[in-house]
């Protein structure tokens, strides 16, 4: 049975004088935890090992909403005797899509659990924990306690995040950069000689790629950002959390007009769209600069 708990994320830059605050608050220190999360890719939720120094493996599924204000995360726990069998296991079955290590402070006050995080790659965050069940309260309990802690913990309202910590470190440009590479070197451009490649992450963290395919009837060809879209609908996803485009002869591709719109319907006006090549600084932008007032649901009514 799933376990439930209301939780919120922030960058934090002075977790020092957060675990003061904390400790001012009559909170149990409860040590210093070394972790190692390995995600999945997985069409519900996300998916992750969970290996703890000085501690046993363990498999822990959830769901939650992205969302910066406080939201119920629904979760199951699972111990995982060989973490090494249960890994490889799990990469061969569905793929890892990134690993998150981090050196977690945690603190416990009226059952919730404060978590002062270093993340590899990521900097450091608080994050708040508050359980929901019969020995702790129900939702609305578990909001108050949080809302009071954002308050006694000086968290400002521009300093939370709203999506997983992997979710953070999978939209990085790099390897979204190597996936539209790859395609665009198999690309089929007979007529316009210009290859291109594009890559788009699905919410599930998996990343899918394709390139453009021309025909001799010039109309009928396809553009590299529709292949990749069209490979992540096939692989059951609906939205995107990032895209990347390589061209062969120019440095920086950004997507033609009809690949906009394109983009748009799976994305959000801050999905990340990285121009440019591997190895090297791309050029950042977002959907909402690709294409300002843009047509979408809303204006459909749904």
């Amino acid at each position: 049975m799933a376990s439930v708990n209301v939780e919120i994320k922030a960058r934090d830059p002075d977790p020092e004088t957060t675990a003061a605050r904390c400790l001012a608050l009559g909170a149990s220190d409860e040590g210093v935890l070394e972790q190692r999360d390995t995600y999945f890719a997985g069409r519900h939720g996300r998916l992750k090992l969970r290996e703890q120094h000085g501690a046993g493996a363990e498999l822990i599924a959830y769901r939650r909403r992205d969302a910066a204000e406080p939201a119920e995360s629904a979760y199951v726990r699972a111990p995982a005797g060989d973490a090494a069998l249960t890994r490889e296991a799990l990469h061969a079955a569905l793929g890892t899509t990134v690993i998150v290590s981090k050196r977690r402070r945690l603190f416990v006050w009226e059952a919730v659990r404060i978590h002062l995080d270093d993340v590899e790659g990521l900097g450091t965050f608080v994050e708040l924990e508050a359980l929901v069940g019969p020995d702790f309260g129900d939702e609305g309990t578990a909001r108050r306690k949080v809302d009071r802690l954002r308050s006694e913990l000086a968290i400002a309202d521009d300093a939370l995040v709203s999506v997983a910590y992997s979710d953070l470190l999978r939209d990085g440009a790099e390897a979204l950069l190597r996936a539209a590479d790859a395609a665009m070197r198999v690309a089929y451009a007979p007529y316009s000689e210009f290859k291109v490649g594009a890559a788009v992450r699905g919410r599930t963290g998996a990343i899918y790629a394709g390139p453009n395919v021309e025909n001799v009837a010039y109309p009928q060809g396809q553009c590299a950002e529709a292949s990749a879209l069209g490979a992540m609908v096939a692989a059951g996803e609906s939205s995107i959390t990032a895209v990347a485009v390589v061209a062969e002869k120019v440095d920086v591709c950004p997507p033609c007009g009809g690949c906009r719109q394109r983009l748009a319907e799976f994305g959000s006006a801050d999905t990340p769209v990285y121009l440019g090549r591997p190895g090297a600084t791309a050029q950042v932008t977002t959907l909402a600069e690709l294409l300002p007032l843009s047509f979408g649901r809303s204006e459909l009514g749904r």
